[in-house]
């Protein structure tokens, strides 16, 4: 008896597919060598701002580390998304990380001297969002050219692996080598791992966009998102969880008043969704047999927004960290479907300028968010910010999701921006 065979199924999967690790060995290396540098420019985050600290005794110079990095990052996003599509990506990716390198290394240096000076620090500071803005369109834009598209899914869950657990080990190993060794070593160490993250890009080949022209218009790039519905809904849809419903400025606070707690609690509550990312990463097997990514995107945001409300109204630390962990959770699914996206839905010749638009989203979304949720908390309280935060969230969503119907209908199998 003859027939014809059924495709195979695919696996059942619980924690995260490492097929792309294995299948594409340009891939891998990207990825191990993105996952150690990440680690080291998380540890050399921590240390500018504990030397900044210990320079000035101001936390107001503290809190200029963060604004002297998001103008560049939100410049040079857009611009450097631009480049992206016109130059080799390689060569931008590999002269960008030698950049980063270059300056980890200048830190470690003037450490070395004693010579410590605000102003240098925050010289550094910019310029290392001006490196970053301009390496992250262009790797973003190679990996769909690395894997094929199936595996996308895997990919952007492997990457928020090496996000979160960068954003959680990184600042714990920086604080301790900074008590042990000095600055010079956190920093001389960053710059060590950047060995890694430069070989895996000196070893691709070359990655020139496709149909370039020799210039790229960022209006090129935003004229092109206003003609795709999904892709601007991928954007809202972010734009909605960060914005209205972003709790992280009310930490301190409510780590008194609810919790009657201390700096410890706060880092237990900053931490929290941390964990909750690295757990949806790891256990992101169950993604690469989802094909509605739009649907899967709202109901992860909509989690997100439900999770912080919830937590708005809880007053028992454990339970609150609970749903602080879930929100995390959620917003990791969501980064995945929004990456894969962007990914497969946005031509190769415009994939650097959507990441630059990207970049910036998620740079100033979330300044925004802190920004509405003091003004609130000032006006009205903590729980009001927080649970109408996440309730807003929730209902612009819904008014998102019916004014622009074909994204929950979005299907993986036939992209359409």
């Amino acid at each position: 008896m003859t027939g014809i065979a059924s495709p195979p199924r695919p696996k059942r999967r619980v924690f995260a597919d490492l097929t792309p690790l294995r299948t594409s060995a340009h891939y891998r290396r990207l990825w191990v060598g993105g996952t150690i540098s990440w680690m080291g420019q998380a540890m050399t985050a921590l240390a500018i701002s504990l030397q900044v600290y210990e320079i000035t005794g101001s936390s107001f110079s503290v809190g200029l580390v963060g604004l002297f990095s998001l103008v560049p990052l939100v410049v040079f996003g857009l611009y450097g998304g631009a480049i992206a599509d016109t130059v080799d990506r390689r060569k931008l990716g590999l002269h960008s990380q030698i950049g980063l390198t270059v300056l980890s290394s200048g830190l470690a240096a003037a450490a070395l001297l004693e010579y410590h000076r605000v102003w240098l620090l925050y010289t550094v500071v910019a310029l290392q969002a001006v490196c970053g803005a301009l390496n992250g369109p262009a790797r973003s834009a190679m990996i769909p050219k690395l894997l094929p598209p199936e595996q996308l899914p895997a990919a952007n869950a492997l990457g928020s692996v090496t996000m979160t657990s960068g954003t959680m080990l990184g600042p714990v190993l920086g604080g301790l080598i900074v008590g042990w060794w000095g600055y010079q070593a956190a920093y001389l160490i960053d710059a060590v791992t950047f060995i890694a993250a430069l070989y895996a890009m000196w070893r691709l080949p070359a990655m020139l966009p496709e149909g370039r022209t020799g210039r790229a218009s960022v209006m090129d790039g935003l004229r092109f998102l206003g003609t795709r519905p999904n892709l601007r809904m991928n954007f809202f849809s972010d734009m909605a969880a960060m914005i209205f419903a972003q709790p992280k400025a009310l930490f301190p606070a409510i780590a008194v008043l609810w919790y009657g707690g201390d700096a410890k609690t706060v880092g237990m509550l900053v931490a929290a969704p941390a964990v909750g990312a690295l757990l949806g990463g790891v256990f992101s097997g169950w993604q690469g047999r989802i094909r509605r990514h739009g649907l899967a995107i709202l109901l992860s945001v909509a989690a997100w927004g439900l999770a912080i409300a919830v937590f708005g109204m809880t007053r028992n630390l454990w339970l609150g960290l609970f749903f602080l962990a879930l929100a995390g959770c959620a917003d990791t699914i969501s980064m995945v479907f929004r990456s894969t996206m962007m990914q497969t839905a946005t031509p190769d010749g415009m994939r650097g300028r959507l990441q630059g638009v990207y970049i910036v989203v998620v740079a100033g979304g979330p300044r925004l968010g802190d920004f509405l949720a003091g003004t609130v908390a000032d006006l009205t309280s903590p729980a009001v910010a927080i649970t109408g935060g996440g309730l807003a969230c929730v209902v612009v969503l819904a008014l998102l999701a019916a004014r622009w119907r074909s994204f929950a209908r979005y299907d993986a199998r036939s992209p359409q921006a």
